[in-house]
């Protein structure tokens, strides 16, 4: 049996806030992947233990040694409306371990069983879903965004019913908490106020030890968030990605994405994008997302408002408020510098961020791919401008703006073959495209085959170095295979 060195502070210290919930015995595991690097990054013991053995371990068949899986409790705006008990539906919190960094990290399943949470649901997941969270999260991981991880996934041998029979999985997810926006509401709208404190208390100790002494400590946790979220969502924005299911019970307190849904990357540039079959209206389209993150924050700020003034709480609106109306600057400061350095440009200018806003309104107006044409500014920067220009509907519309960028890179101290090395460190040329992540689940899904997932993975894991043969990987999809492309929630 596999030993983990668990312990179990969120169950010990919020016991109101889960409930035990043992996992459903599959009957026949089989690991489909395994992450060596991220387990020895944990710490983990499994040097020793066969496929089998760690297929047992992280399907549910025989749990690690040290395991007290929960269920968390949580609540949730859903597309705007709120759903005030949604909680661990189909996830179980193992435990969490102390990582080789000396961080404290979650161990969850996803796709177990039933828990008190499911209501209607089976519990359960299909082997498609859980590897794109695999894919996605492991590509956002190598390009530097905060986010969790996969540890394990596994066949568990049992079909699972949506639209039609598919092969069953578990997902083992590692994230620095499983705290939302949504746990604080769910006890926000019971009006437990202590249960409050008490998960305020919890996060910060955990996530932000620095503000303990703080005079204001609660406020201080929401102008936390929103600096995390902020720099997050401006990440998100510049390689293209596109959440899908920004509910509030989606939002981490840690300032990690979770939760790899209907998410997808961008290929051709439009702010309008949707990628999500449940989206109907776009309200979380690729242009939204900033807005939807100051949203998600201003209902986290009115769980807090008993904690800020416990004797007349509306008396802590305005400072609430001014946290919350502040994240459109914070956010904005975040961008403007992750843009500067796309732009190779080293030296702030007032000028920057007009230049950066035309060339995503150019990129637009043109049906350019949003990750190649950020890509080729490094070839534009030694004067190589066609496999820009190329992507374009007209090539010479690129010629006023490409003008301006040059005029202010003279400015700039590098001479041309440094910009280009730094423009190729900070705009990536391998990101998860939408058809080739459909191809490498649907070889695993329908064939047993994780040839696809694997060689997709090797590709992601360095995205900003290129490589000779992986042309392929570097091409959006064909226009007619494009259009029309929706995920899917997996539920």
């Amino acid at each position: 049996m596999i030993h983990i060195d668990f312990d179990h502070s969120y169950a010990r210290d919020l016991a109101d806030a889960c409930a035990p919930v043992q996992p459903e015995r599959p009957p026949a595991p089989a690991l489909l992947y395994w992450n060596a690097e991220l387990a020895q990054e944990l710490g983990l013991d499994s040097a020793q233990a066969d496929a089998a053995e760690l297929a047992a371990a992280f399907s549910g068949a025989a749990l690690p040694a040290g395991a007290k899986p929960v269920a968390q409790a949580y609540a949730g705006h859903q597309f705007g409306g709120l759903s005030p008990s949604l909680g661990d539906g189909r996830a179980l919190l193992l435990g969490e371990v102390i990582d080789r960094n000396g961080q404290r990290r979650d161990i969850a399943f996803k796709g177990s069983g039933r828990t008190p949470f499911s209501r209607r649901g089976d519990g359960k997941a299909a082997v498609g879903p859980m590897l794109r969270e695999l894919i996605i999260g492991e590509a956002m991981h190598a390009l530097a965004i905060p986010s969790t991880r996969a540890l394990a996934v596994t066949a568990t041998g049992e079909t699972v019913y949506r639209e039609q029979a598919l092969p069953g999985a578990v997902l083992t997810r590692v994230a620095a908490s499983h705290l939302r926006v949504g746990t604080f509401q769910y006890f926000a709208l019971r009006g437990e106020r202590d249960m409050l404190r008490r998960l305020a208390d919890y996060t910060l100790a955990r996530h932000y030890p620095e503000l303990a002494g703080a005079e204001q400590p609660y406020l201080a946790l929401l102008q936390a968030v929103a600096e995390r979220q902020a720099e997050l969502i401006a990440r998100w924005m510049h390689v293209g990605f596109i959440h899908g299911v920004m509910n509030t019970d989606n939002m981490a307190l840690s300032g990690e994405t979770i939760d790899y849904g209907p998410c997808a990357f961008m290929d051709v540039h439009h702010p309008s994008t949707v990628f999500s079959s449940i989206d109907s209206g776009g309200r979380y389209a690729y242009g939204n997302q900033p807005a939807i993150a100051q949203w998600n924050l201003a209902r986290l700020a009115e769980t807090l408002l008993p904690l800020l003034d416990p004797d007349e709480p509306k008396n802590a609106v305005p400072a609430a408020t001014a946290v919350i109306e502040d994240f459109a600057e914070r956010y904005q400061a975040h961008w403007l510098q992750q843009v500067r350095r796309k732009l190779g440009l080293s030296q702030a200018q007032d000028i920057d961020q007009e230049l950066a806003e035309d060339w995503l309104a150019l990129l637009a107006r043109q049906d350019a791919d949003h990750t190649l044409a950020w890509r080729r500014l490094a070839d534009a920067a030694e004067g190589q401008d066609q496999t820009l220009t190329q992507l374009f509907n007209d090539p010479a519309a690129a010629a006023p703006w490409l003008a301006r960028w040059r005029q202010r890179l003279d400015a700039e101290p590098q001479a041309a073959t440094e910009r280009a090395a730094a423009l190729r460190q900070a705009n990536p040329l391998y990101i998860p495209r939408n058809h080739l992540v459909e191809e490498a689940l649907a070889a695993a899904s329908d064939h047993g085959d994780m040839g696809p997932t694997q060689a997709l993975l090797d590709v992601l894991r360095q995205p900003y170095t290129e490589r000779a043969g992986l042309e392929r990987y570097t091409l959006p999809a064909a226009p007619e295979v494009a259009q029309g492309y929706r995920t899917f929630c997996g539920t």
